[in-house]
């Protein structure tokens, strides 16, 4: 007796609902291991590799050979999987290819202080309704991680993790990222804005604009060598 396989609505449906849950935790977390996704999910392993495996297909995801920290023996090496810049996009942009082009313009017309000025205006309207919740926190620790509050209710998706001698604050969604591959400036001027909200100098490691898996910022909390400086985050480069 064959069994025929329910391909109907539901569970179109179920699978679509699915797929956009494996999408967004690549969204937040990636790079991340399929073995990591099907335990946060609570999913199969093959149920995971099913959906992976599509996005692939679609160029929504793509892979990197995970960092190897001990000998392995034989065999291929494990991989780890994020959203390309397709995946990013069904998440939503807050600004699409007329926003390059007013900017363009805009650089044409008033040159880089105008551009400059633009995104200062734009970075001011996006973290000052969170000032307070972000400067009344007691510590750089809590600091951090009101801002990346903040930023994820903005649509950055963003976290902290405890790095070495700082914190790094990761926003692993930049709503803007195709803008400012072509003006850094936004980028530039984000940092600042973080550095004046936070009360403390910040440095940016690296950027989705540029090719990075998330926008990495490292934030000291205690002293560092000045020889070393702050860790390098994963599939970052220092700024």
């Amino acid at each position: 007796m064959s069994v025929v396989k329910n391909t109907g609505p539901a569970q179109q449906a179920a699978d679509g609902s699915t797929r956009l849950a494996v999408a967004r935790l690549l969204l937040e977390q990636g790079p991340v291991s399929a073995v990591a996704i099907a335990e946060q999910l609570k999913l199969s392993g093959p149920a995971v590799r099913r959906h992976l495996d599509a996005l692939l297909v679609d160029g929504q995801a793509c892979t990197r050979d995970a960092p190897q920290r001990k000998a392995r023996g034989r065999g291929r090496p494990a991989k780890l999987f994020l959203l390309t810049e397709a995946g990013r996009a069904r998440f939503g942009h807050a600004y699409d290819d007329l926003a390059v082009a007013a900017i363009r313009f805009l650089a044409e017309t008033g040159g880089q202080d105008a551009v400059k000025a633009f995104a200062e205006r734009r970075i001011k309207t996006l973290v000052d309704p969170h000032r307070t919740s972000v400067t009344s926190a007691d510590t750089p620790q809590e600091k951090a991680e009101a801002l990346a509050t903040a930023l994820t209710r903005e649509g950055y998706a963003a976290s902290t993790r405890k790095v070495g001698a700082g914190e790094q604050l990761c926003q692993h969604h930049c709503p803007v990222a195709h803008v400012a591959a072509e003006f850094p400036q936004l980028c530039e001027v984000e940092t600042a804005a973080f550095a004046d909200l936070l009360g403390i100098h910040v440095q940016r490691l690296a950027t989705i604009a540029r090719g990075d898996a998330a926008c990495t910022t490292h934030i000291p909390v205690e002293p560092y060598s000045t020889s070393l400086g702050p860790p390098i985050p994963d599939g970052g480069n220092p700024a």
